[in-house]
């Protein structure tokens, strides 16, 4: 009688424990701002930015994202091609892969993590024919890679009861070392690289 009535009492708190969102999809957009030996070379540029997390407890997420910046390198150069002058930009890619600990209220919830960081920056030509088959490689584009960390603060609030559709905004700093390529107005040295980037957020939350 004991051992079942145990059972019982587990069968009932198991669900509580588990009655919250686990996967977490964001989408959202805002600005980057370089910093560091960045600053004197790039600009302050739009960043779209979308982001996988994973929630092992109601208070702990494990997450995957990146973030786009959008021509900071101010790149205007052409590829000659059979198909005529193609435009080459800069983007600068950002990938995050950490955690955060997240202290939920009602509808709010607030944030703070942070982890290791891949940086790629990298040239790309506007390919003619779309996202079909047929692409066009681009033999003078330039690149820079590096590795670094990254730290972010946020708060969201649920759109819903049911707490599927949140709306938030966040804050990462990034810091780190890039080399490679001159890109743009930046010299083909070792740089120390800094971002401030900053974003309104939707999420997906089931």
């Amino acid at each position: 009688m004991r051992t079942l009535m145990l059972a019982m009492l587990a069968a009932t708190l198991l669900p509580a424990q588990a009655r919250f969102p686990r996967h977490h999809f964001t989408v959202g957009g805002g600005g980057g701002i370089p910093d560091a030996d960045l600053k004197p070379f790039l600009d302050t540029s739009p960043v779209v930015r979308v982001n996988y997390g994973y929630r092992f407890t109601r208070n702990f997420q494990a997450d995957f994202g990146l973030d786009t910046v959008f021509h900071a390198a101010n790149v205007r150069d052409f590829l000659q091609s059979q198909v005529g002058d193609l435009r080459i930009k800069d983007y600068q890619f950002l990938l995050p892969f950490g955690g955060r600990v997240v202290v939920p209220w009602k509808r709010l919830e607030v944030f703070g993590g942070g982890g290791p960081t891949y940086f790629r920056y990298q040239e790309r030509v506007r390919q003619p024919f779309g996202g079909g088959n047929f692409q066009i490689d681009c033999p003078v584009c330039r690149s820079r890679s590096g590795w670094g960390y990254y730290a972010t603060v946020g708060f969201s609030v649920a759109l819903d009861r049911g707490q599927h559709f949140r709306l938030g905004a966040s804050s990462r700093v990034y810091r780190g070392d890039t080399s490679g390529d001159a890109f743009g107005p930046l010299p083909a040295l070792q740089t120390r690289d800094h971002w401030i980037n900053s974003a309104a957020e939707l999420t997906l939350s089931f």
